[in-house]
């Protein structure tokens, strides 16, 4: 195995040389990772873990196409976007092609363009904002969740679409009363640090129609969504039909296949528009013909492979495995998503929806030790997320929810959230056992006792009330 150190001295030197606020997967009992092929991933033991948390991954870890094309352009030039080269034009010729017409200008960057660290893109964040010590700004307005399991217009509204698109009309409303204009609103296709949430359809057409109306524009967030995962579409905002584009997309993390790579598409006027503010947009990295080279390789291998429709068969068959065990299982309050980009929502309350976060946590952890990688995210971290590398099988997938199953008979046995009928001389018995097994679970799911365990996401620090991938700047 490919490793200079143990996994114990590996540690050591993180927690000396690496910033403390670069956190890992499951901290209580970090995975070592050495090699990874396809949909698997390889501890320094050789033990192997199915991996349905990796989108990054999009064809499947090193593919040997995306390695060959890096190599090969490696062996010939890697250099800055300012000379000629043609796989920058081929690449956003290639993306474009994939897009609604009037988005055919693209910007390269070399990692993200996603709301990480830039301080104006941390401010109309609120998955990030909210985890520090900043408050919202008051040009930031905040759009409420078009969630229709938990949200505020849930699944037997008659016209949650439009009742969550009135939401953001307000917002408008109140900014201008307040002599404030409208820039931009900016929205994941669908979210995914949210809650793996998807959006009621006519949605965002309406939200369009009230920011275009305002002299805004709107921003479409595929970074974690696009290229096929959703397996009807390429895009996941094509979902909401053909009469519903963007003014501006962005794309990142899937593109490389792990190579850095990431871009903005727009529209003509707009590009005009930025070049005539006589800013110019220069990025090292951005497009440099080893990147676009991946990016082509990707591009090829989802066409070559038919990984779309298989993101929407073995979504589909994924989906319908999940809703079986919601019937099965009391813990499982909703399953929601759309090819392979599926949520579990964990409750432990069907009428009230209670979040299940602890329980969350302790089924990552357990599902870990079957060798199945799964993360919880959402505002209450109780959502299991499952965006696997898009070679997943049915194999796989059948795999891993065998394993879910075990792993919630278990839990719901030791808690005794299974029975459903219960005599009152057992009650007082039955509630002595939940309150031991919740202790277990929650002694189960904790991290580093240093760090605050209600900030914990897979082992990595989030906070509670990190809300929201909708926000409206002006």
């Amino acid at each position: 195995m490919c490793e200079l150190y143990s996994k114990r001295y590996t540690l050591a030197l993180r927690k000396k040389h690496i910033g403390p606020s670069c956190k890992v997967f499951f901290a209580s009992d970090p995975i070592k990772i050495v090699r990874a092929r396809r949909q698997y991933m390889f501890d320094e033991n050789g033990e192997q873990y199915l991996d349905c948390i990796n989108n990054v991954a999009h064809v499947g870890h090193c593919h040997p196409e995306v390695v060959k094309a890096a190599l090969k352009q490696m062996e010939l030039l890697n250099t800055n976007s300012r000379f000629l080269h043609d796989n920058i034009v081929e690449y956003a010729k290639r993306l474009s092609a994939t897009l609604p017409e009037k988005l055919s200008v693209c910007y390269f960057t070399n990692s993200g363009a996603y709301h990480g660290h830039l301080s104006s893109l941390i401010e109309i964040s609120p998955y990030k904002f909210q985890k520090g010590k900043d408050v919202k700004k008051e040009f930031v307005h905040v759009a409420p969740t078009p969630d229709t399991y938990r949200g505020k217009y849930r699944e037997d509204h008659a016209d949650p679409a439009s009742a969550y698109a009135d939401e953001v009309k307000k917002i408008i409303e109140d900014a201008h009363n307040s002599g404030r204009k409208i820039a931009a609103f900016i929205a994941e296709s669908m979210q995914s640090c949210g809650g793996q949430i998807i959006p009621p359809a006519g949605y965002f057409q309406k939200v369009a129609k009230y920011v275009h109306g305002a002299g805004g524009v709107f921003i479409a967030d595929e970074v974690q969504v696009g290229l096929g995962r959703v397996g009807k579409h390429f895009w996941s905002f094509q979902m909401d039909g053909e009469d519903f584009v963007p003014d501006i997309v962005t794309m990142g993390k899937p593109m490389g296949n792990g190579h850095p790579v990431a871009c903005v598409v727009t529209t003509k006027e707009i590009a005009e528009a930025f070049s005539s503010s006589g800013m110019e947009y220069f990025n090292t990295y951005g497009g440099n013909p080893v990147s676009c080279a991946v990016g082509l390789a990707v591009l090829d291998i989802i066409e070559n492979e038919d990984l779309q429709r298989n993101a929407m068969r073995v979504g589909n068959y994924l989906t319908e495995l999940l809703k079986k065990q919601k019937a099965k299982h009391t813990l499982i309050g909703d399953i929601r998503g759309v090819g392979l980009f599926i949520g579990i929502d964990l409750v432990k309350d069907h009428l009230k929806r209670t979040p299940a976060t602890a329980e969350a946590q302790h089924i990552i952890y357990k599902m870990k030790e079957k060798r199945v990688l799964l993360s919880a995210d959402g505002p209450h971290r109780n959502v299991l997320k499952i965006k696997p590398p898009m070679c997943f099988t049915e194999e796989d997938a059948k795999f891993m929810v065998d394993q879910l199953d075990g792993v919630l008979t278990v839990l719901e046995e030791a808690t005794g959230t299974k029975s459903e009928s219960v005599t009152s001389e057992n009650i007082p018995c039955k509630t002595k056992m939940l309150k031991e097994a919740h202790v277990e679970l929650l002694r189960d799911s904790t991290t580093d006792s240093r760090e605050n365990p209600s900030r914990k996401r897979n082992g990595m620090c989030a906070d509670t009330h990190s809300l929201l991938s909708k926000r409206l700047k002006t």
